[in-house]
């Protein structure tokens, strides 16, 4: 195709807006023809990288070859490649019938955030950006390994944001990468602005209970997870990534549990764990000793729940599923408040509901008490996708419960270890205590 038919298609392409800029430029036998999305581009760089040395320059030949050398020179390869480009701030050079792009993106958002989700007293404050390059600049200068290879994909036919797979070529498992690419390659969403959402939808188990990634915005766990053969994802214009594969354990972990000692670390993960089951099976097993056995207790502690539930028109079931939606409705609360009155507001609020409830007779004072341990067992959980499913399967805990009992219980206990046993998170077992990548292996088995 000659060059005024491309020409005449890009043209084309951008009839239906005018922030298309077609600029000429012709100065003693030299010519040539710009095309760039003004309020995408750098005008600065523009005017000292091309306009200037264009008129400096005594040749279009010299000033072909400088053009070259820029670090942002790009040749085009299809027509396709240069409307997704043009879209996305670089500027296309017509120079003696040839047609090259000059990366001149304009970022406003290459700034590094700090640290909002999971932040650490140690370590690290700093977080990724909304810039895409900016967050594997940051990775690069964390990760100094030649083997570190990073991957693109355009997704979204709307609009068109690049992703990102970085991955350690010596470490990651041939087999995981392979599952990632096939299925970012089935992606044909319209509009993606998340990495979460990509991560939902290159997952197959879109119904499971438990999350196949973990999501994170620190770049020192970005690192630890490249240094352990995982894949991480990002998004254009989302400051978060996330990982893969994952086993269940990455999601009580933090990376503070490399700063401390180990016997710290070892505590700080035993009342993790705690909380995690305190906040799983408590409700549960409330409704059960109580509806069901109350007999477990002891003489004075059974006495004790019952006269707390003397004038209580309720049964446990519905007490404990009455404080609980208002405990989730508390904590959504608290997410959707402008953080101004959010603390305030969810503060005052548990106070008052949790006084009118038992003066009223709604509910009884243990079950305050056990809603508000639940309540702070669950912040406990480090990671906000795995507290999620556990709020879900203690709900489900509760109805079987209610109608077995505390054999119930222990059984949907065990169905729940069978379900995490038989799930996988891209070819790896999910229940499995640590993960070692290919080559890792293969050292240890030589040795």
């Amino acid at each position: 195709m000659s060059s005024l038919e491309t020409i005449n298609w890009i043209n084309e392409q951008f009839k239906n807006t005018n922030e298309l800029v077609q600029k000429n430029l012709e100065y003693e036998n030299k010519h040539i023809l710009l095309f760039y999305i003004k309020s995408l581009i750098n005008s600065e760089m523009l005017q000292k990288l091309i306009i200037k040395p264009f008129f400096e320059m005594s040749s279009e030949e010299q000033f072909n070859l400088y053009l070259q050398a820029l670090p942002q020179f790009q040749e085009v390869q299809s027509k396709e490649q240069v409307h997704l480009e043009i879209m996305n701030g670089n500027i296309l050079i017509v120079i003696q019938n040839e047609f090259y792009l000059l990366d001149f993106k304009l970022a406003k958002n290459d700034k590094v955030n700090s640290t909002s989700v999971e932040t650490t007293i140690h370590g690290s404050q700093l977080a990724l950006s909304d810039n895409l390059m900016t967050n594997i600049n940051v990775i690069r200068s964390n990760y100094h390994q030649a083997s570190l290879s990073v991957e693109y994909f355009v997704k979204g036919e709307v609009n068109q944001h690049k992703v990102a797979v970085i991955y350690d070529k010596e470490k990651v498992k041939n087999d995981v990468l392979d599952i990632i690419r096939k299925r970012l390659q089935k992606v044909d969403k319209q509009l993606i602005t998340s990495t979460t959402q990509l991560g939902n939808l290159i997952n197959d188990s879109r119904f499971s209970l438990f999350p196949q990634m973990i999501m994170t915005e620190r770049p020192d766990r970005i690192v630890y997870n490249l240094a352990g053969g995982k894949v991480i994802l990002l998004v254009d214009g989302n400051p978060q990534s996330i990982a893969t594969p994952v086993v269940f354990f990455d999601f009580m972990t933090t990376m503070e549990d490399n700063y401390h000692t180990l016997f710290i670390s070892l505590f700080l993960k035993i009342l993790r764990y705690a909380g995690l089951f305190l906040s799983l099976l408590l409700p549960a097993l409330y409704v059960g000793v109580t509806s069901f056995t109350p007999e477990l207790f002891r003489t004075e502690l059974a006495l004790t729940v019952a006269g707390s539930r003397v004038g209580v028109p309720f049964s446990s079931f519905i007490e404990v599923l009455f404080m609980l939606f208002f405990m989730e409705l508390l904590l959504e609360a608290s997410i959707r408040l402008p953080k101004a009155v959010s603390a305030t507001a969810t503060t005052v609020g548990g106070l008052i509901l949790g006084t009118a409830v038992t003066e009223a007779s709604l509910a009884s004072n243990i079950m305050v008490i056990i809603v508000s341990a639940v309540a702070i067992s669950t912040f406990v959980i480090p990671v906000n996708e795995m507290a999620f499913s556990i709020r879900v399967v203690r709900l489900l805990l509760i109805i079987i419960t209610s109608v077995f009992g505390l054999a119930g219980l222990v059984l949907g206990f065990f169905v729940l270890i069978m379900y995490l046993v038989n799930l996988d998170s891209f070819g790896e077992t999910y229940l499995k205590i640590y993960t070692l990548s290919k080559n890792r292996k293969t050292t240890e088995e030589k040795t």
